[in-house]
């Protein structure tokens, strides 16, 4: 059931600010904490909590300034603000809708604008839980690729998780590369989602494995 302050899609912004930040993946119902510091994106986020409070976050394609950025990226509303002694701002985005970017704007206050287009993503606002995953082969090789990265995680908690909240956790937190990040951003449905990153995973397993296996030679 949607929450008070949540938006529907006619009421999605035509023109949002973007945050290209390399190596974040914001999905639709996921939740992204960042800790804000430059003053062009201490200005865009003031700017934003005054109008609907939305952000773009989409992945830069390069190291230059500023960055060209892929074509698709997410909204985040800030559900959470709080300021810092040091004069960072803490927020917290809930990412709502998938969008294009039709053109780029003039700067604003330093920041970049784009006019979006959520239209290709209508269906980003359908809470699909029961969507069929591969999911005994996605938490195989998750526990391979956990054990190959020596990290640990509370496997009671994962397995309770329904199949949209984890195919969305798991996206967001793994640690691709950013052509991979993009492709399962740009994925049509959760359960291509999910075959996305069962892919990847077990591609890293094999790589691992791999390069195991040439160590001890």
């Amino acid at each position: 059931m949607p929450g008070a302050f949540d938006l529907g899609f006619e009421d999605l912004p035509r023109i949002i600010p973007i945050f290209p930040l390399s190596g974040a993946l914001l999905l639709p119902q996921g939740k992204m904490p960042l800790n804000i510091f430059e003053p062009r994106y201490l200005r865009m986020t003031q700017d934003a909590m005054s109008a609907e409070r939305v952000i773009g976050m989409i992945q830069p394609k390069n190291n230059e300034e500023p960055p060209a950025v892929f074509e698709t990226g997410c909204m985040g509303r800030i559900t959470s603000f709080s300021e810092t002694d040091d004069g960072r701002l803490l927020i917290t985005l809930a990412g709502v809708c998938r969008f294009n970017i039709i053109e780029e704007l003039p700067l604003k206050n330093g920041y970049r604008r784009v006019v979006a287009d959520c239209h290709r993503f209508r269906n980003d606002f359908t809470t699909d839980h029961e969507a069929e995953i591969p999911r005994e082969r996605l938490l195989e090789a998750l526990r391979g690729f956990l054990a190959l990265k020596h990290v640990d995680a509370n496997w009671e908690a994962i397995e309770k998780t329904d199949d949209l909240n984890l195919v969305t956790s798991l996206a967001m937190m793994c640690p691709f590369e950013a052509s991979e990040k993009q492709a399962l951003l740009e994925a049509q449905a959760v359960s291509d989602r999910a075959t996305i990153m069962v892919t990847l995973l077990e591609m890293a397993l094999l790589e691992g494995s791999d390069g195991a296996g040439q160590t001890r030679q």
